[in-house]
């Protein structure tokens, strides 16, 4: 399990859905297996040391804990109880669904207006051998600024995940060779840019803090196709600081949780990365997942823009987000088979019932310089528990900085111990 990480999103009335999503169609940088690093522990047997870090590389193989950034949303349908899909078009519609309501606050200018500046996204990607470049799937995205001669556009990580080229599909059905700044897969947020001769409205980000539970939502984008392209539905902000629990690697562990906008405006396959806007035809968030269900209906989420606009800028000017990197590879403490907590780790059950176990700790890290080792079971972060490896990277990209130290509380043979780390950037 890797680290990454985000802005702080705490709410004292946060509503938590506890549910864990498992995202699909991400790629992972895959670490050292564990069983290739040897604890440093002369107490513990070779043989066990052996069988715990065959165990421990079946958890964490695939995974990294350098610290990079807040997760989020990949395509494909989520396979759950609640299936959880992102709504870049690529499945075939079986209906046609036309809601209707009352549209009285809404101006129509207005949406004429920002509907310009809301565009298609065309993911192209390299056939085989004997196959041309084709679209791989289309999604939305947002003309939010135009610079000297280049128009810059956001969307959605997963609408431009693994493109070899990306166009952006203007509203009059022109295509326009996009060039990619940056994308951040912890935060689903991408930022492109094409020649600003081509745009002639951009749109206004709002506030999404300024928000409350029934305010107009309207949602903008591409639903299902180009051939839907501009479609505007209304609805409401039907909740706030919705926190959802993502498994981005299918590992059956929660690896971050994503805060959102919950609003009944009909999101569709298509509409990730296009805007979801206010009354005023402000932005105020960047739609991206909808609950896919037969029996659920009229929830869908979005990314406030409040938390978008510092990732945005970011990716603009650097191309990737910087965040703490504490340089561990690690597992939850709870999936560690009994035996193994006295006989490999030489803890007393009584004494640890949770935290997190050092599967690797990358070369030159912070974590080396510290002096942590693998096996060793880190208990709190500056007095904070630390009971899984979402709680690891919600404290360190909520609560720290780069180049801040912080104290980490571990256990070693059976012997507690701190250590100050100095965190870099990754």
């Amino acid at each position: 399990m890797d680290e990454h990480n985000t802005h702080d999103y705490e709410n004292d009335h946060k509503e938590t859905d506890q549910r864990t999503h498992t995202f699909e169609k991400e790629t992972v940088e895959a670490p050292a297996s564990p069983s290739e690093t040897t604890t440093k522990s002369s107490d513990v047997p070779k043989r066990k040391n052996s069988l715990f870090a065959i165990w421990m590389s079946g958890i964490t193989g695939g995974l990294t804990v350098a610290i990079i950034g807040f997760l989020l949303l990949f395509t494909g349908v989520i396979p759950l109880n609640q299936q959880l899909t992102t709504t870049n078009e690529n499945q075939t519609a079986t209906e046609n669904v036309i809601n209707m309501s009352d549209n009285s606050d809404v101006d129509t200018n207005m949406l004429s207006n920002v509907g310009e500046a809301v565009v298609g996204i065309a993911n192209i990607q390299q056939g085989n051998l004997w196959a041309d470049s084709a679209d791989a799937g289309t999604g939305s995205g947002v003309i939010y600024k135009v610079e000297d001669d280049r128009a810059y556009v956001v969307t959605n990580h997963h609408v431009v995940d693994g493109a070899s080229d990306i166009e952006v599909i203007l509203t009059s059905g022109d295509r326009v060779t996009a060039q990619l700044h940056g994308s951040d897969e912890l935060t689903d947020l991408a930022v492109l840019s094409i020649d600003a001769e081509h745009v002639t409205t951009v749109a206004t980000f709002g506030s999404s803090e300024d928000l409350t539970v029934g305010d107009t939502a309207i949602a903008i984008g591409n639903p299902l196709g180009t051939e839907f392209a501009g479609t505007v539905t209304k609805g409401i902000i039907s909740g706030l600081n919705r926190e959802l629990s993502i498994d981005s690697n299918q590992d059956g562990q929660s690896d971050w949780t994503v805060d959102v906008l919950q609003t009944d405006a009909a999101i569709n396959p298509g509409n990730s990365g296009g805007a979801l806007i206010n009354s005023s035809g402000e932005v105020i968030g960047i739609n991206s997942m909808k609950i896919a269900l037969e029996a659920v209906e009229g929830i869908g989420f979005a990314i406030p823009i409040d938390e978008a606009q510092p990732i945005i800028e970011q990716l603009e000017v650097s191309g990737t987000v910087t965040r703490p990197f504490m340089g561990i590879s690690a597992v939850d403490f709870s999936t560690v088979p009994r035996q193994h907590i006295s006989e490999t780790l030489n803890l007393d059950p009584n004494d640890v019932s949770s935290g997190i176990v050092i599967a690797e700790v990358h070369p030159n890290s912070a974590a080396q310089d510290a002096g942590l080792a693998v096996y060793d079971v880190i208990t709190d972060i500056d007095g904070t528990a630390i009971e899984s490896m979402m709680d690891l990277r919600q404290y360190l990209y909520q609560e720290t900085e780069v180049g801040e130290s912080i104290t980490v509380t571990f256990y070693r043979n059976g012997e507690q111990q701190t250590s100050e780390v100095t965190l870099t950037g990754e």
